[in-house]
């Protein structure tokens, strides 16, 4: 196997195409490899490469996140009337429900 080819087991599915939760697991299962067996090189290199690129991605979209949820707090601050942060929430949220979650 070179560096260039996963393993048989691994996903190949684009990162930005996993739940987070898909993605969290995906770790999960690399870590557990690492820890109960000796590891060929090559497949090392292409687990951790995966690792990596998953998680870019999570960091990203947790950035993206706190970004929209910083947004919607200022934005309830800033309306200055109690009950109108509500709806400022409420069409956050929708926004965040499109936007395909954290």
């Amino acid at each position: 196997m070179t560096s260039s080819e996963a393993p048989a087991d691994l996903d190949r599915r684009p990162v930005g195409d996993l739940s987070f939760t898909e993605a969290s697991h995906q770790l999960d299962e690399i870590v557990s490899f690492f820890e109960q067996r000796d590891v060929d090189v090559d497949e090392m290199v292409a687990r951790l490469e995966r690792a990596t690129a998953i998680v870019d991605e999570l960091d990203r979209r947790l950035r993206r996140t706190r970004a929209q949820v910083e947004e919607l707090v200022r934005a309830d601050r800033s309306s200055g009337r109690r009950g109108a942060g509500e709806s400022s929430r409420r069409r956050g949220l929708r926004g965040l429900r499109r936007g395909r979650g954290a």
